[in-house]
């Protein structure tokens, strides 16, 4: 899987693509994450990307021709399944998605910054909007590597325990059971007893059942 990502500031999320299961994932070919400078496209001498909206409310918006030429560029080297736009309108973001892309070959992923980009990029080069939350952020960047973040993970072979990404929560629709680890008792706190019992049916359905309750409980909107 290749994820390209276009941005104003590659510093901001450089150091979040590579450590980690991302990092171990490209270490082993089974992904690229390139990161690529908006001003690098740029044809102003100042390498400027923005540029005041008309209509003159605040604001600087990215202008269409960098993110034109940026795309194109990396268009003449392989076919892309989808052009993505982090944007607060966008679609939101959760698992099944992140499931879906993980199936994908090659993205591009357009940061959003400032106001905006010039609605034309949405109309005529973006194919899919994605939200990760219903908020503001300084830019698109921690968008995109939460995108690349939750996507990656699910690429055969980035996991260690590819069981462990499978528990996940979300990815029954259900938030993750409660785990416990050594010691068995601590200040009078001890581990349930079924944990303890060696009966994995019964672990199971233990585990199933706290999956339940704990989303009936916190997240009822997503059962």
């Amino acid at each position: 899987m290749r994820i390209d990502i276009l941005t104003v500031l590659p510093e901001m999320i450089e150091s979040m693509l590579h450590c980690s299961i991302l990092q171990r994932a490209q270490n082993k070919g089974l992904a690229t994450i390139v990161l690529h400078n908006l001003r690098d496209y740029s044809t102003n001498k100042w390498r400027r990307v923005d540029d005041y909206p008309f209509g003159g409310e605040a604001g600087m918006v990215i202008q269409i021709e960098p993110v034109d030429r940026a795309i194109t560029a990396l268009k003449a080297e392989r076919t892309y399944d989808e052009v993505i736009y982090t944007s607060p309108d966008g679609e939101k973001f959760d698992q099944p998605m992140a499931n879906a892309m993980s199936m994908l070959s090659n993205i591009i992923i357009l940061c959003g910054h400032y106001k905006g980009i010039d609605y034309r990029i949405r109309e005529h080069l973006i194919t899919k909007e994605i939200s990760v939350g219903d908020y503001v952020l300084t830019g698109g960047e921690l968008a995109a590597a939460i995108i690349a973040d939750a996507t990656v993970r699910l690429l055969p072979g980035a996991i260690g325990d590819e069981q462990s990404a499978l528990s996940d929560s979300f990815q029954d629709g259900l938030l993750a059971p409660p785990v416990y680890t050594r010691p068995a008792e601590y200040n009078g706190w001890r581990v349930p007893d079924i944990l303890l019992s060696g009966h994995e049916r019964n672990i199971l359905e233990w585990r199933l059942q706290q999956a339940q309750e704990r989303t009936e409980r916190l997240r009822p909107d997503i059962l």
